[in-house]
Order: structure tokens, then C-alpha cells, then sequence
């Protein structure tokens, strides 16, 4: 399926943590004074000439306790709002634990250092943003490693490694969204080291951590994938499916994306009967959980169908014909003719019929699509002026020649009125020149044809 391009946005575009931040980034005021600033709080009336040092340092304590009072506050209404999805508010929740942090810890504490890595993980698993999630995370890491006290409690010490995974989790995925393979890999591994070491410090067992060993393990397995070692991404991919089903059982949607994965690993190892068996288990868990008309269901059969189709075997065939239409059936029951999902599909599908040789079976569904492209996407789109090109070939792979050259070039104005029904009558190579220049490949290749045809 063709990925939309996504638009990460910067750490300088993010309002919320620039006017937030505005007051703790102005100088270094002392902790005292900008909880007189923020709160309002009074003075107790008494000159400095007669209050004692000992008074002082109970004004500090009492101070303190406001803020303090204000971070439990605030870490107990993040959960709520992420309980109840309320994304934006969490993330904003996250920023003032941050601020309260610095306030109450001061800007070099690993309490600090905490909040960050909550801060960054929020930002990538609340808001999708791996940007602002990596430069939270970075700033986290530099606090920790500048932390020279020692930590006595054990406690304190599970706290520290916890932050440890939470940050290099967040580290790595959002290396990871951002195409950097190598990067995301030494990131993760660093994150599993740390969950290791926390085993240890809770003898085996860890519970309630933010990020669990189930989405460590298959970010692993993502990142190992990225950076093509393929027998690690399956070891990955195999642990995080068997904690998976001991945890909720065999017919999990958590399974789905997985077993799609673990069959494209399969797929570039060349076991295609290995990847159709996973996709196999894929679709059936789609079917008895979101129904079999459903676009999770429609993406799955369409899989599938490509998964028979590059076995290249001729068995295969007539799987390959029935998860297509499957699939095909479901997008346009849910999501509608003219979605980009759809007609996809549709094109995959054409183009492994004029493969087999099935070219009439083609050439009707492409035509019957035009109408619905040129709503979606647009007149002069490229995937109007691609429908017009595949085609053209059929047509002169049948020796239709003259259709052929109407389709190319002098695309008949009453039929393409007919079918899509505008005021643009433009023909394929048109189209391409429109969009991709004169000199682009696919404008050449159509200019050949046509003089290969006209010959």
C-alpha cells in the first residue's frame, strides 16, 4: 500500500513548550524565587535583619511544598487524559511536569532528566512527533550523564533505569520514523541493555513501566529490519508473537502487523510459502475480529494476494484473483470507489492480469476507473495520465493500434466526456508532460510508443 508522506514538524514550530519553557529558559533564578513568581505567594512580613537561618530555611521548605503538591497533581491528570485520549491536553500536562521539575529539582537533577524522557515519549506516542520526541530525549540523556551524585536507594536507582529505557525507546523509534536504521539499532539495543539491568534490580520481574519488553522487543525487530539484518528482525519479531499470544491469546489484533512483518522477512528471504502462511493467520484474525468487510480486512486480502503473486507459481493463480476481488469488494464497501486505497488495488490487480495474459479483464477495470480517478486525484493527475499509458499498451499488445493512438494521444473527446465528465480533455501525454516535463523518462517512453505506433 502506498504510504502518504508525513510532515514532521520541528522543536521551533512547537508553541506549547516555547511559552511554557519562556519563563524557565529567561536566567537562572533561583528555585524560591520563581515559585514566588508563578504562585503569588506572599512574604511572612518579618526583614531579612531578624529572620534567623533556620527561618529562612523553613520559608524555602514551605515554598517547596506548593510546587511539589502541583507536580503529584499534574502527573495524576496526565493519566487521566491519556486514559481518556485527550492526546494534546496529556502533552500539555507533560510540559508543566517539566517546569514544576526544574522548579523543585533544578535543572541538573535526574528528576529533571526524567520528566524530559515522559516529555519526549509523549510527544512521539501522543502526538506522532519524532522531532520534538528525539531533541527531549537527547536533552534527558545529557542531564543523566552530567548527574554525578551518587544514588544510595534502591529506588532511586530503578527510577534511574527506568528513565534510562523510556528515553532510549524514544530515542530509537523516532530515529527509526525518521529513516535512520543504524541510528534507531544502537539506540534500542541501549534501551534493552537497561531493561536487562532493571531485571536484575527487581529480580526478574518488572511491572507497571511505561514502556513494556513487548514494544521494545518489536521495535528491535523494526529497526533490525531497517538495516537489513533479516534473521535478527525475525528472532525479534518471533519473541515479541510468542509474549503476545501467552499474554492475550492467538487471536489478538496485536498479532495482525506482526505476522504482516514477519512475512515480509520471508518475502525477502525468498520462503514465499512461509509468508503466505503468516499472512494466512493475518487475514483470518482480521476476519474474526473486524469482520470480512472491513478496510483492516480489505488490506490484509491484499497482501495476501500479493504474497501468492510473487510465488509465481501457477497454482496460485486462481488465490491470487480471489484475495484481490476480496479485497477490492471491501474498500469499496467501506471506504468508496474514488479512495486512494481502492483504486490502488485496482491497478495492482490490472497489472497482474496483463501479466497472465488476461488483458480484456484489465483494460475493463481500468476504464471503468478513470471516472473515479480523475475525482480523487485529479484531471491531470499522474495516476490518470498512468491509467491512460497502461491502456494504451494493452491495446496495442491486443494490435489494437488505432485505440491504442487515441489513448495516447488523441484521446476521443465524446468518450472521455462520458467517463469523466469535465471540461479537461486531456490525453496521456499530455498529462505527462504536464506533470513531469518533457523530458521526464515516462514522458519519452510515451512519446516512442506513439511513434512506434503511428510507424
Amino acid at each position: 500500500m502506498r504510504a502518504s508522506p508525513i510532515r514532521i514538524p520541528t522543536v521551533s514550530n512547537d508553541s506549547d513548550w516555547d511559552s511554557c519553557f519562556h519563563l524557565s529558559q529567561q536566567t537562572n533564578i533561583p528555585a524560591h524565587q520563581q515559585i514566588d513568581d508563578l504562585y503569588h505567594t506572599g512574604g511572612s512580613g518579618e526583614s531579612e535583619e531578624d529572620a534567623t537561618s533556620k527561618e529562612e530555611e523553613e520559608k524555602i521548605i514551605d515554598r517547596m511544598s506548593l510546587p511539589k503538591d502541583k507536580l503529584a497533581q499534574s502527573q495524576k491528570k496526565t493519566a487521566v487524559l491519556i486514559k481518556e485520549k485527550m492526546n494534546t491536553q496529556a502533552n500539555q500536562e507533560l510540559i508543566r511536569c517539566v517546569i514544576l521539575s526544574r522548579i523543585i529539582f533544578g535543572e541538573e537533577h535526574w528528576k529533571c532528566a526524567q520528566a524530559l524522557a515522559n516529555l519526549a515519549y509523549g510527544y512521539l506516542t501522543l502526538r506522532g512527533l519524532p522531532a520534538q520526541a528525539k531533541k527531549h530525549a537527547e536533552s534527558a540523556r545529557s542531564t543523566l550523564l552530567t548527574w554525578k551524585v551518587n544514588t544510595t536507594s534502591n529506588k532511586e536507582k530503578k527510577e534511574i533505569v527506568e528513565t534510562l529505557i523510556v528515553l532510549y525507546y524514544t530515542l530509537g523509534v523516532a530515529w527509526l520514523l525518521q529513516n535512520h536504521g543504524r541510528e534507531a539499532y544502537f539506540s534500542l539495543q541501549k534501551a534493552e541493555r537497561s531493561m536487562k539491568e532493571l531485571k536484575e534490580l527487581d529480580k526478574g520481574g518488572i511491572c507497571g513501566l511505561q514502556v513494556s519488553e513487548k514494544d521494545l522487543t518489536v521495535a528491535l525487530g523494526r529497526a533490525s529490519l531497517a538495516i537489513q539484518r533479516l534473521n535478527l528482525a525475525l528472532a525479534y519479531f518471533e519473541k515479541a508473537t510468542d509474549n503476545i499470544i501467552a499474554a492475550k491469546g492467538e487471536k489478538t489484533s496485536d498479532l495482525i502487523s506482526l505476522y504482516q512483518e514477519i512475512a515480509q522477512i520471508e518475502q525477502l528471504r525468498r520462503n514465499h510459502q512461509q509468508a503466505i502462511q503468516y499472512l494466512q493467520q493475518a487475514y483470518s484474525i482480521c476476519v474474526s475480529v473486524f469482520t470480512e468487510v472491513s478496510p483492516r480486512t480489505a488490506e490484509a486480502s491484499a497482501l495476501l494476494a500479493k504474497a501468492y503473486a510473487m510465488s509465481g507459481e501457477a497454482q496460485h493463480r486462481d488465490a491470487v484473483e480471489l484475495y484481490f476481488i476480496k479485497s477490492i469488494t471491501a474498500y469499496q464497501a467501506t471506504l468508496g470507489s474514488e479512495n486512494s486505497e481502492t483504486l490502488t488495488t485496482i491497478e495492482e490487480f490490472c497489472q497482474w492480469l496483463v501479466q497472465n495474459g488476461e488483458k480484456q479483464e484489465a483494460y475493463k477495470l481500468l476504464k471503468a476507473t478513470v471516472k473515479s480517478q480523475a475525482i480523487s486525484r485529479g484531471d491531470c493527475s499522474e495516476e490518470v495520465a498512468q491509467t491512460f499509458y497502461n491502456m494504451g499498451r494493452i491495446c496495442f499488445a491486443k494490435g489494437e493500434l488505432r485505440k491504442a493512438i487515441q489513448l495516447l494521444k488523441k484521446v476521443n473527446a465524446g468518450w472521455f466526456a462520458t467517463f469523466v465528465s469535465c471540461a479537461c480533455k486531456q490525453n496521456c501525454l499530455m498529462i505527462q508532460v504536464f506533470v513531469y516535463g518533457s523530458e521526464h523518462i515516462k514522458s519519452r517512453e510515451t512519446k516512442q510508443l506513439i511513434t512506434l505506433l503511428q510507424r
